[in-house]
């Protein structure tokens, strides 16, 4: 699958993925360490997405490229979380979801491109 979001794009999407975050407990009805772990990807995503060398970032310290292969954990490693931490309901539907999303943009993004 040749990649199609350029760093630009990306770096919207992540922003837009921190605003998924801090919305989905209040939203979906998250309680409990569902809730409070959304709370906390939200602050992660945001500093990661703050330091990686890429449009829309703040200090350029993380390399696109490494930016990339951590999304590359994470987006299984959410898709797994619910079943870890025996998530129900909206929890597993949402970590599921957005697990699968950062996977899908993950293979459409181009993490070669220069910022």
């Amino acid at each position: 699958m040749k990649p199609i979001i350029n760093p630009l794009v990306h770096g919207y999407l992540d922003y837009f993925t921190v605003a998924v975050f801090l919305l989905a407990p209040s939203l979906l009805g998250l309680t409990g360490l569902a809730g409070a772990l959304a709370y906390a990807l939200a602050l992660i995503h945001l500093a990661m997405t703050l330091i990686t060398d890429f449009p829309l970032s703040v200090r350029k310290l993380v390399p696109f490229r490494i930016h990339g292969w951590i999304e590359r954990i994470v987006g299984p490693v959410l898709l797994l979380l619910p079943f870890l931490l025996g998530f129900e309901g909206a929890a597993r539907i949402f970590y599921f979801v957005i697990g699968a999303t950062i996977i899908v943009v993950g293979l459409l993004t181009d993490y070669e491109a220069s910022a």
